[in-house]
C-alpha cells in the first residue's frame, strides 16, 4: 500500500512547456539634478497620497531538478519534466514538487495547456506539500535527554540512565492530563552522542514493532480466514507494507509511532489481499468485514506525518 506522493495522468494532444524567465530585478526612476530655486513659505504639510505599491513577485515552487516553469495561477511552478514513449501527459506532486511526463513528441504548447487545465490540482498538492514539510520539521526528534518519539500514537520521553541494562519503558498511571505518562529509559551515560541514543531506541522501537505486529496480523488474519506464511519489517520509505501471493507480508516498521487503529488498518488491507491481490470493489469488501470503520482509519493514516528519526 503505497504512502507516495499525489498523482494525476491525463490524455491530452501533444505540446511542450514554456519556460518562463526569472522577472529581472526592478531598478530605480533616475533622480533628478538638484535645480537652484528661491526660498518660500514653508506651509502645513499636506496629507500625501501612499507611494504605489511595490510589485510583489509570484509565489514560487521549484523542484530541485527543475529545468522547465510555468505560470499557474500567478504562481511560478519550476518543475521537472521527464519524456519518455509514453502516450499521455502525467503530473506527480511529491516533496520536491512538481514533475510532468510526457511523450517524446510532445510540443510546448500542449504541455503548457495541460499545465493550465490542471493548475488548480496541481497547485492544491504543492501547498498540501508544503504544509506536510512542516509538520514534518515540527515532529524533529532531538536525541537527547527529555527528547520525545511517539510509540502507538503517546509521546515517550527519553531517559539517559547508565543503571538501565538496554531500554525499558515506564508508565506513570498518576500522570496528570495532556502530560506524557511514557518514559523509556536507555542505559547509556549523560553524555552519550546523538547517534548512540538514536541507535538504541530504534532498536527498541524495531523490537516492539514485530511483537505487535504479530499480534495484530495474529488477530486479522483469524478474523478474515487467510493465513499468514511470513512478516518481515520493512524500511521503506513510500510504502506502508505489501503482500505477496504465497502469503508473506511486509510492513514499515515505523508504523509502530502510530495508534493501534491505523496500525489494524494496515495490517487488514495486506492480510486481505491474500483473498484479493487488487483494489477492487471485492477488495475493500473484504477488508470491511474485518474493520467495518477502516475509513476513518485511512483517513487518519493519509495526514499522519512520521518523525523525522534518521537526523
Amino acid at each position: 500500500m503505497p504512502s507516495g506522493p499525489a498523482a494525476f495522468a491525463a490524455n491530452v494532444p501533444p505540446e511542450q512547456l514554456s519556460l518562463f524567465d526569472e522577472a529581472p530585478p526592478a531598478t530605480a526612476a533616475p533622480m533628478a539634478a538638484p535645480v537652484a530655486a528661491r526660498p518660500v513659505p514653508v506651509a502645513p504639510p499636506a496629507a500625501q497620497a501612499a507611494p504605489p505599491a511595490l510589485p510583489v513577485d509570484p509565489p514560487v515552487h521549484r523542484h530541485p531538478r527543475a529545468h522547465r516553469e510555468a505560470l499557474l495561477a500567478g504562481h511560478r511552478v519550476a518543475y521537472e519534466l521527464r519524456q519518455s514513449r509514453r502516450r499521455s501527459i502525467g503530473f506527480v506532486v511529491g516533496p520536491e514538487g512538481l514533475t510532468v511526463s510526457a511523450p517524446r513528441w510532445l510540443g510546448q504548447g500542449e504541455i503548457e495547456s495541460a499545465l493550465r487545465e490542471k493548475s488548480a490540482w496541481i497547485l492544491r498538492k504543492l501547498q498540501e506539500q508544503r504544509e506536510r514539510a512542516a509538520r514534518v520539521q515540527a515532529n524533529r526528534v532531538e536525541w537527547r535527554e527529555g527528547g520525545q518519539v511517539p510509540f502507538l500514537g503517546e509521546p515517550v520521553i527519553l531517559v539517559l540512565d547508565a543503571r538501565t541494562t538496554g531500554a525499558v519503558l515506564h508508565t506513570d498511571a498518576t500522570a496528570l492530563p495532556g502530560v506524557p505518562r511514557l518514559t523509556l529509559h536507555l542505559g547509556l551515560p549523560q553524555h552519550a552522542a546523538p547517534e548512540q541514543i538514536r541507535d538504541v531506541v530504534q532498536s527498541w522501537l524495531q523490537r516492539q514493532a514485530r511483537r505487535i505486529f504479530e499480534e495484530r496480523c495474529g488477530l486479522f488474519a483469524t478474523r478474515l480466514g487467510v493465513r499468514m506464511t511470513r512478516l518481515a519489517l520493512s524500511s521503506a520509505s513510500t510504502r506502508w507494507g505489501s503482500a505477496s501471493a504465497d502469503g508473506s507480508i511486509r510492513l514499515n516498521w515505523r508504523l509502530v509511532h502510530f495508534a493501534l487503529p491505523v496500525i489494524d488498518y494496515v495490517v487488514t488491507h495486506e492480510l486481505a489481499h491474500l483473498r484479493e491481490m487488487n483494489h477492487s470493489p471485492a477488495f475493500w469488501d473484504v477488508v470491511r468485514t474485518a474493520l467495518p470503520d477502516y475509513e476513518q482509519a485511512r483517513g487518519a493514516l493519509r495526514h499522519e506525518v512520521l518523525p523525522l528519526l534518521d537526523d
